[in-house]
C-alpha cells in the first residue's frame, strides 16, 4: 500500500489527471477536454503520450484518490465552489486553476479571447496588429505568456516597448471592455458582465511574457521601455527569470531538470555561466556526468553568445514547463513561477 501510494506521489497532478482520462475512455475523455483550453489539452494529451509501465495498481490509486476527492467534496456542507476549486488545482495546478476560476466565478463567457488560444501566434498578430495598443495589450495579458510572447515578437518592432508597458501598467480589465473585446474578435456579444474586475495584466505577466522571447529581442525591448518610464522596466525586470535564478533550484528540482537536457544543450549554456551555478549542476550529476561534462568544457572551443543565449532560453522554457506541471518549484525572482 506504501509503495502504491508513494508512486502516486510522484506522478504531477497533470499525470494523475491523464491518467484517469485515458482510463475513461475515448469518448468520455473527449467530453471532458471539450471543457478545457488550448493550453490544458495539450499539456494533458502530451501528459498521456509520455505515459509509460502505469501499473495497475497506480490507475487505482488514481482512481480511488478521485473518488475519495469526490466523495469529500460532495458531502453536506460543502459547496460546489471549494470542489471545483480542488479538483482543478489537483488537476492543473494552482496558478492555472486560479485563472479558470477566476473566469467561472465572474460570469463571462469570452469564447472570441479564448478562440485566440488555439491558433497560430502569426494569425493572432495579423487579427491585432491594427488595433489600439491597450486592446493588444489586454489580448496578449489573456493569452498564455508563451503564445503572447510568440504575438508579441511579430509585432511591428516599434510597437513592443508600449504593448509590454501597457500591459505592466494593467490593474485588472472589467468584464465589459472583455465583452466589447469579444465583440470585435467574434463579431457577436460575449454574455453579461457583472461588475467584478478580471484580474489581467500587471508587471508580473509583463515578465511571464518576456521570458519567452529571444535574449536579443528581450534587451532590445526592455532597453526601450526603459527609456520611456524606468521605474516600470526596473519592475519588470526584477521579476524576469534568468538562467543564474536556477542555483535557488532545490537539489530535487535540479536533479529533475538535468534528467532531461540535453547534453549538448547544456554544454553550451554552461559556457556562459558563473561557478556558482555550474557547481550547483554538478552536484546534482553522478560524479562520472559531472567530470565528462567539466572535461567538455574545458575543450570546448570559443562559442557565440547567440548560442550560449538561446541554449539558456531553452533551458528555461523547459523549466517553466516542469514548473507549470507542478513537477519542480521556481523560486526566482518575484517567486512568479512557483
Amino acid at each position: 500500500m506504501s509503495e502504491r501510494n508513494g508512486k502516486d506521489a510522484a506522478r504531477s497532478g497533470t499525470e494523475r489527471a491523464a491518467i484517469l482520462l485515458l482510463t475513461l475512455g475515448e469518448g468520455e475523455a473527449a467530453q471532458v477536454l471539450k471543457h478545457m483550453g488550448a493550453k490544458e489539452v495539450q499539456r494533458i494529451g502530451a501528459a498521456m503520450a509520455r505515459l509509460s509501465n502505469v501499473s495497475l495498481d497506480e490507475v487505482q490509486g488514481v482512481i480511488s484518490e478521485f473518488t475519495a476527492s469526490v466523495e469529500r467534496q460532495t458531502s453536506v456542507g460543502v459547496g460546489a465552489d471549494e470542489f471545483l476549486r480542488k479538483v482543478l488545482v489537483d488537476a492543473l495546478g494552482a496558478d492555472k486553476a486560479e485563472s479558470i476560476i477566476d473566469r467561472i466565478s465572474i460570469g463571462r463567457s469570452t469564447k472570441g479571447l479564448e478562440a485566440l488560444k488555439w491558433m497560430d501566434p502569426r494569425g493572432v498578430a495579423e487579427l491585432i496588429r491594427l488595433e489600439h495598443p491597450q486592446t493588444i495589450a489586454i489580448v496578449l495579458a489573456y493569452l498564455d505568456p508563451d503564445q503572447a510572447a510568440e504575438v508579441l515578437a511579430l509585432l511591428p518592432a516599434n510597437m513592443r516597448p508600449e504593448v509590454v508597458a501597457r500591459i505592466a501598467l494593467l490593474d485588472g480589465v472589467q468584464p465589459s471592455a472583455l465583452s466589447e473585446l469579444d465583440d470585435i474578435i467574434e463579431k457577436q456579444f460575449a454574455g453579461k458582465s457583472s461588475g467584478k474586475t478580471s484580474v489581467l495584466g500587471g508587471a508580473k505577466a509583463a515578465a511571464n511574457i518576456i521570458n519567452f522571447l529571444e535574449p536579443s529581442q528581450e534587451s532590445a525591448l526592455m532597453e526601450q521601455v526603459a527609456k520611456s518610464d524606468a521605474p516600470l522596466a526596473a519592475r519588470i525586470e526584477e521579476l524576469v527569470f534568468v538562467f543564474d535564478n536556477l542555483l535557488d533550484l532545490d537539489d530535487r528540482g535540479m536533479q529533475e531538470l538535468l534528467r532531461q537536457v540535453p547534453s549538448e544543450q547544456l554544454l553550451l549554456a554552461l559556457k556562459g555561466t558563473d561557478d556558482a551555478l555550474k557547481e550547483k549542476m554538478f552536484k546534482n550529476m553522478s560524479q562520472r556526468a559531472a567530470e565528462m561534462l567539466k572535461d567538455d568544457l574545458e575543450a570546448k572551443g570559443p562559442v557565440r553568445v547567440s548560442e550560449v543565449e538561446g541554449a539558456q532560453k531553452e533551458i528555461l522554457k523547459l523549466a517553466r514547463k516542469l514548473a507549470e506541471a507542478g513537477t519542480i518549484a521556481l523560486a526566482g525572482k518575484g517567486e512568479q513561477f512557483v
